[in-house]
Formats: structure tokens, C-alpha cells, sequence
């Protein structure tokens, strides 16, 4: 399928984060235009820069023929589906997800960053990242691999998926 590689990150730590981040991903399938390739395994991290209950992450590398703004979108239907509300910065949340990168763009606009603000300050994003390719680069930071020594002293831990 022609069109871009989008990296996208799926959080959650409400109302059964686990199954929240696998109804993501399932959902991710259904998007148009795209075709989930891979997925990383599911982590549990403590909150960044917020309060509440852990969460599960995971991320997808998906095909699309999606433009950004369009798949953005796309993900925003999923997570309202999935009973987010946009409470607050870094508030609990359902069913997160982020695009945390496009191909090799760089996208700095009112609706979209991309990479996504952080990215490489967060080892729930990387170690996800390098697990789906462990030469993965973005735009502006080079190679993630060499951003995870950083992230060390943040709490996360591999969990089973099924």
C-alpha cells in the first residue's frame, strides 16, 4: 500500500487500561486508507508530569494514505468512541492516542506537532518506538535509540498482552 509510515502511541489509565489499549489497537485496523504493520508489546508506566493511576501504553506503526491532519483526526473519532474527555492537560484519560511521528516530516502547526512534543523525554514512548524498529530516527532529534539512556530513571515494565 503506497503512503507514509505514522508511529502512533496508545495510553490509557481509566476503566481498564489494558483492555482500553487493546480495543485501540484493534481499532486502528478499521482506520481508512491504512494498515496497522506492527505493534510494540504493552508497558505500564507512572503518570509524567500528572497524578492518577498508572497507565498501559503501547505503539503502532501504521501505512496510511491518510494526510496527517486527516489521521489526527481519525484518531481523535477513536478515542471519543472510546469515552475520552478532554478534562485537562495530562488529565486520566480512557483511551489516548498520539501521532507521534509521520514519515520523515516535521509538522509544526496550531492542531499538530510532529514529532510529538517530548517524545524522546518519555521511555513509555521510546522504548515502544525502538522495540517496533531499534534504528528509528525523527526529525530534528536523529536516532531515538540514543535518547533512551535519558529516560532510565523512569518507572516501566513490560506486561503480558493477552
Amino acid at each position: 500500500m503506497p503512503g507514509e509510515s505514522a508511529f502512533v502511541g496508545i495510553g490509557s489509565n481509566l476503566d481498564d487500561p489494558r483492555g482500553q489499549v487493546l480495543r485501540g489497537l484493534r481499532a486502528l485496523e478499521t482506520l481508512p486508507r491504512s494498515t496497522l504493520l506492527r505493534r510494540s508489546p504493552l508497558y505500564r508506566s507512572a503518570p509524567v508530569d500528572a497524578d492518577g493511576p498508572d497507565f498501559v501504553n503501547a505503539v503502532a506503526l501504521l501505512r496510511t494514505g491518510l494526510t496527517a491532519l486527516e489521521l489526527l483526526a481519525a484518531l481523535q473519532a477513536i478515542e471519543q468512541r472510546h469515552g475520552r474527555v478532554r478534562s485537562g492537560h495530562h488529565a486520566p484519560r480512557t483511551l489516548d492516542l498520539d501521532l507521534l511521528l509521520y514519515g520523515t516530516q516535521s509538522i509544526d502547526g496550531p492542531a499538530l506537532r510532529v514529532p510529538h512534543p517530548r517524545l524522546q523525554q518519555r521511555a513509555f514512548v521510546l522504548r515502544p518506538l525502538l522495540d517496533i524498529d531499534p534504528t528509528l530516527t525523527a526529525p530534528g532529534l536523529g536516532s531515538l535509540a540514543g535518547w533512551l539512556d535519558a529516560t532510565r530513571e523512569q518507572r516501566l515494565q513490560r506486561i503480558e498482552d493477552s
